[in-house]
Protein backbone atom coordinates (compact mmCIF):
# COMPACT_ATOMS: atom_id res chain seq x y z
CA UNK A 1 0.00 0.00 0.00
CA UNK A 2 1.19 3.52 -0.76
CA UNK A 3 1.40 5.17 2.66
CA UNK A 4 1.29 8.66 1.07
CA UNK A 5 -2.36 8.31 0.09
CA UNK A 6 -4.72 10.90 1.52
CA UNK A 7 -8.38 11.89 1.46
CA UNK A 8 -10.58 9.88 -0.84
CA UNK A 9 -7.60 7.70 -1.92
CA UNK A 10 -7.97 5.95 1.46
CA UNK A 11 -10.94 4.38 3.17
CA UNK A 12 -11.36 4.09 6.95
CA UNK A 13 -12.27 0.49 7.77
CA UNK A 14 -12.76 0.91 11.51
CA UNK A 15 -11.56 2.33 14.78
CA UNK A 16 -9.87 0.63 17.72
CA UNK A 17 -12.17 0.96 20.73
CA UNK A 18 -10.36 -1.07 23.38
CA UNK A 19 -8.00 -3.85 24.34
CA UNK A 20 -9.26 -7.41 24.79
CA UNK A 21 -7.42 -9.70 27.17
CA UNK A 22 -3.72 -9.60 28.01
CA UNK A 23 -2.18 -10.87 24.74
CA UNK A 24 -2.62 -7.75 22.61
CA UNK A 25 -5.96 -8.37 20.96
CA UNK A 26 -7.91 -5.23 20.09
CA UNK A 27 -11.62 -4.49 19.79
CA UNK A 28 -12.47 -2.75 16.53
CA UNK A 29 -15.69 -1.01 15.64
CA UNK A 30 -15.82 -1.94 11.97
CA UNK A 31 -17.17 0.45 9.35
CA UNK A 32 -17.31 -2.30 6.73
CA UNK A 33 -20.66 -3.69 5.58
CA UNK A 34 -19.64 -7.10 6.97
CA UNK A 35 -17.73 -6.39 10.22
CA UNK A 36 -15.39 -9.36 9.78
CA UNK A 37 -14.14 -7.84 6.50
CA UNK A 38 -12.14 -5.28 8.45
CA UNK A 39 -9.17 -7.66 8.07
CA UNK A 40 -9.90 -8.73 4.49
CA UNK A 41 -8.20 -5.95 2.53
CA UNK A 42 -4.57 -6.30 3.55
CA UNK A 43 -2.39 -4.20 5.81
CA UNK A 44 -3.81 -1.01 7.32
CA UNK A 45 -2.27 2.27 8.37
CA UNK A 46 -3.16 4.86 10.97
CA UNK A 47 -4.67 8.20 9.95
CA UNK A 48 -1.39 9.91 9.08
CA UNK A 49 0.04 6.79 7.42
CA UNK A 50 3.03 6.54 9.75
CA UNK A 51 2.16 3.20 11.38
CA UNK A 52 1.22 0.02 9.55
CA UNK A 53 -0.21 -3.32 10.71
CA UNK A 54 -1.34 -6.62 9.30
CA UNK A 55 -4.68 -7.65 10.79
CA UNK A 56 -5.92 -11.10 11.71
CA UNK A 57 -9.60 -11.54 12.44
CA UNK A 58 -10.03 -13.53 15.69
CA UNK A 59 -13.71 -13.27 16.63
CA UNK A 60 -16.62 -11.07 17.68
CA UNK A 61 -17.68 -9.58 21.00
CA UNK A 62 -20.67 -7.32 21.79
CA UNK A 63 -20.87 -5.27 18.59
CA UNK A 64 -17.15 -5.23 17.80
CA UNK A 65 -14.69 -7.53 16.10
CA UNK A 66 -11.62 -8.91 17.83
CA UNK A 67 -8.44 -8.43 15.85
CA UNK A 68 -4.78 -9.33 16.28
CA UNK A 69 -2.42 -6.62 15.03
CA UNK A 70 1.04 -7.70 13.88
CA UNK A 71 3.60 -6.57 16.47
CA UNK A 72 1.09 -5.88 19.24
CA UNK A 73 1.67 -8.55 21.86
CA UNK A 74 0.34 -7.26 25.18
CA UNK A 75 -2.53 -5.29 26.69
CA UNK A 76 -0.48 -2.11 27.22
CA UNK A 77 0.54 -1.97 23.55
CA UNK A 78 -3.05 -2.62 22.51
CA UNK A 79 -4.50 0.00 24.87
CA UNK A 80 -2.02 2.60 23.56
CA UNK A 81 -3.80 2.33 20.19
CA UNK A 82 -7.23 3.24 21.61
CA UNK A 83 -8.98 5.58 19.15
CA UNK A 84 -6.71 4.72 16.23
CA UNK A 85 -8.56 4.62 12.92
CA UNK A 86 -7.48 1.97 10.42
CA UNK A 87 -7.16 2.90 6.73
CA UNK A 88 -6.53 1.04 3.48
CA UNK A 89 -5.96 2.25 -0.04
CA UNK A 90 -9.24 2.67 -1.90
CA UNK A 91 -7.82 0.44 -4.63
CA UNK A 92 -7.72 -2.49 -2.14
CA UNK A 93 -11.52 -2.45 -1.89
CA UNK A 94 -13.85 -4.03 -4.42
CA UNK A 95 -15.62 -1.88 -6.96
CA UNK A 96 -19.17 -1.14 -5.89
CA UNK A 97 -21.40 -3.48 -7.85
CA UNK A 98 -24.69 -1.83 -6.99
CA UNK A 99 -25.68 1.59 -8.29
CA UNK A 100 -27.24 2.72 -5.00
CA UNK A 101 -24.29 1.79 -2.75
CA UNK A 102 -21.69 4.37 -1.74
CA UNK A 103 -18.55 4.63 0.32
CA UNK A 104 -19.11 7.17 3.12
CA UNK A 105 -15.99 9.08 2.09
CA UNK A 106 -17.66 9.81 -1.27
CA UNK A 107 -20.68 11.40 0.42
CA UNK A 108 -18.85 13.56 2.95
CA UNK A 109 -18.50 17.11 1.68
CA UNK A 110 -21.27 16.91 -0.91
CA UNK A 111 -23.55 19.95 -1.21
CA UNK A 112 -27.09 19.30 0.03
CA UNK A 113 -29.89 20.90 -1.98
CA UNK A 114 -33.66 20.86 -1.79
CA UNK A 115 -35.82 20.00 -4.81
CA UNK A 116 -35.74 23.65 -5.95
CA UNK A 117 -31.93 23.74 -5.98
CA UNK A 118 -31.54 25.81 -2.81
CA UNK A 119 -28.37 24.93 -0.93
CA UNK A 120 -29.14 23.64 2.56
CA UNK A 121 -25.59 22.80 3.61
CA UNK A 122 -22.96 20.10 3.23
CA UNK A 123 -22.70 16.52 4.43
CA UNK A 124 -20.38 16.53 7.44
CA UNK A 125 -20.59 12.83 8.36
CA UNK A 126 -22.47 9.59 7.83
CA UNK A 127 -23.52 7.99 11.11
CA UNK A 128 -25.35 4.85 12.12
CA UNK A 129 -26.66 4.45 15.65
CA UNK A 130 -28.38 1.15 14.93
CA UNK A 131 -31.54 2.17 13.07
CA UNK A 132 -30.00 2.96 9.68
CA UNK A 133 -27.61 5.46 8.16
CA UNK A 134 -28.03 9.16 8.90
CA UNK A 135 -26.47 12.09 7.09
CA UNK A 136 -25.20 14.88 9.31
CA UNK A 137 -25.83 18.07 7.34
CA UNK A 138 -24.24 21.34 8.46
CA UNK A 139 -25.82 24.51 7.12
CA UNK A 140 -23.82 27.66 6.21
CA UNK A 141 -24.41 29.06 9.71
CA UNK A 142 -22.84 25.97 11.27
CA UNK A 143 -26.05 24.38 12.54
CA UNK A 144 -26.23 20.63 12.23
CA UNK A 145 -29.17 18.33 11.58
CA UNK A 146 -29.45 14.61 10.94
CA UNK A 147 -31.34 13.31 7.91
CA UNK A 148 -32.23 9.68 7.26
CA UNK A 149 -30.18 8.27 4.39
CA UNK A 150 -33.10 6.65 2.57
CA UNK A 151 -34.37 6.91 -1.00
CA UNK A 152 -37.40 8.85 0.24
CA UNK A 153 -35.29 11.48 2.06
CA UNK A 154 -32.40 11.53 -0.45
CA UNK A 155 -33.94 10.79 -3.85
CA UNK A 156 -30.95 11.98 -5.89
CA UNK A 157 -27.20 11.53 -5.43
CA UNK A 158 -25.00 13.21 -8.02
CA UNK A 159 -21.39 12.34 -7.14
CA UNK A 160 -20.04 13.88 -10.36
CA UNK A 161 -21.92 17.10 -9.66
CA UNK A 162 -20.88 17.13 -5.99
CA UNK A 163 -24.42 17.25 -4.62
CA UNK A 164 -27.36 15.38 -3.19
CA UNK A 165 -30.98 16.43 -3.43
CA UNK A 166 -33.05 15.90 -0.30
CA UNK A 167 -36.74 15.78 0.41
CA UNK A 168 -36.93 17.07 3.96
CA UNK A 169 -39.35 15.30 6.29
CA UNK A 170 -42.27 17.63 7.16
CA UNK A 171 -41.10 18.20 10.76
CA UNK A 172 -37.63 19.28 9.60
CA UNK A 173 -38.99 21.45 6.79
CA UNK A 174 -41.19 23.23 9.33
CA UNK A 175 -38.14 23.90 11.52
CA UNK A 176 -36.32 25.31 8.51
CA UNK A 177 -38.52 28.42 8.59
CA UNK A 178 -38.38 31.15 11.18
CA UNK A 179 -40.81 33.98 11.80
CA UNK A 180 -39.41 35.90 8.82
CA UNK A 181 -40.17 33.05 6.42
CA UNK A 182 -37.93 30.53 4.76
CA UNK A 183 -34.26 30.71 5.52
CA UNK A 184 -32.06 31.35 2.50
CA UNK A 185 -28.43 30.38 2.37
CA UNK A 186 -25.42 30.74 0.16
CA UNK A 187 -22.74 28.20 -0.50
Amino acid sequence: MDDNLTGSDRICLGVMVGAHGVRGLVKVKAFTEVPEDVAAYGAVTDEDGKRRWSLEMVGRAKGVVLVRLAGVTDRDQAQALHGTRFYVARSALPALAEEEVFYHVDLIGLRVEDALGETLGRIQAVENYGAGDLLEVVDPEGRSQMLPFTKAAVPQIDLAGGRVVVQLPAELAANDEDEDGPRSSED
